[in-house]
């Protein structure tokens, strides 16, 4: 079996159950299934379904929607991953070149150094504040970049840098002058900002379902940037208006992402160098392809946090910089000796 749609499938599905059925209190493969079963109206042995009331709970209160919600999170990183690598033609880019990353943590920074209270428009006003100041971060950065109507894409990433620098700068001296929750500003930060509940995910999922929907049909379009803008020109690709689209649509897919599970590095960065390096570089099936693996990284990533010090949880991202730090040095080095594009 070398169809690579259903590898990554089948992967994902993997990742899926384990990731419902695993934690401090495991949630065995048969229970998963029956409950699963029931809720989806599926006639079963009423005395069974009510033996099984606690793992109803954590099964559908808990697991499952953190586990939709971080498997939409993993798929948004890695679609934006390979939009911006494609789109800037680099293998080092990620979805937080540009600055949507650190603007959407100082957002979120802001609103924690207040000391917000913890109500549910408190705990709201965190993910709004990271998904507008991401937003503003990229409008910000495109506008720096322009040059009359074209954005020359080293301009792009040099203003991304000097953004996410300051920005960055703005966070770390509010959470040393707060006398709020500077733990729970330290750990968002870190990756560690899943909320629970399907609210997040009813909130998140038509910000990242526009996003990647509209990332998907640029697989054409990123296979033609690969030749410079000059050729795909020629070739009689808007190139202006194909960039804005697909920096627009990953840059609102990523703040979406971070604005609902904290910063999580290196995700956009390792999957798509990995799908490319197994299955190419085509771009209309690259991008799908990541979405795919995104979820699944993302999902054996969250799994690993949770158990690695049970009951202690480490925030996501310490895991996914932990792999995705060397892998990044090993891309950088392997990029010193080859042209990779």
């Amino acid at each position: 079996m070398r169809n690579p749609y259903v590898i990554s499938v089948l992967i994902l599905a993997i990742t899926l159950i384990l990731s419902v059925a695993v934690g401090s209190v495991y949630i065995p493969p048969a229970t998963l299934f029956g409950l699963l079963a029931d809720r989806l109206g599926i006639p079963l042995s009423t005395a069974w379904v009510q033996s099984q009331a606690t793992a109803s709970v954590i099964l559908f209160q808990l697991r499952l929607p953190r586990t939709v919600l971080v498997a939409l999170v993993g798929a948004a990183l890695a679609g934006s991953g390979a939009s911006y690598q494609g789109l800037f033609r680099n293998p080092l880019a990620d979805p937080y070149l540009i600055g949507v990353a650190s603007g959407a943590g100082l957002g979120a920074v802001m609103v924690m150094a207040l000391n917000w209270p913890s109500t549910f428009w408190g705990l709201a006003a965190v993910p709004a504040a990271a998904f507008i100041f991401g937003l503003a971060s990229v409008a910000l950065v495109y506008w720096l970049a322009s040059i009359g109507r074209t954005v020359p894409t080293t301009n792009l990433i040099l203003a991304g840098v000097a953004l996410s620098s300051f920005t960055t700068a703005i966070s770390s001296y509010l959470m040393f002058r707060s006398e709020g929750d500077l733990h729970r500003a330290v750990a968002w930060l870190m990756g560690g900002g899943t909320l629970s509940g399907w609210a997040p995910v009813w909130s998140a999922l038509p910000y990242i379902a526009i996003g990647l929907g509209t990332l998907l049909t640029m697989g054409h379009a990123l296979n033609v940037l690969q030749f410079g803008d000059e050729q795909a020109q020629q070739l009689g690709l808007p190139v202006g208006t194909v960039r804005l689209i697909i920096i627009t649509a990953a840059s609102l897919t990523t703040a979406a992402a971070v604005a609902f599970a904290g910063i999580i590095g290196f995700v956009g960065l390792v999957v798509p160098h990995v799908i490319r390096l197994i299955w190419g570089g085509n771009y209309k099936r690259l991008l799908p392809l990541s979405i795919l693996g995104g979820a699944s990284m993302l999902l054996l990533a969250d799994l690993l946090a949770r158990i690695v010090i049970n009951p202690e949880e480490l925030p996501v991202g310490v895991i996914t910089a932990l792999v995705g730090a060397p892998f990044f040095l090993w891309v950088l080095r392997r990029t010193k000796a080859q042209s990779f594009w």
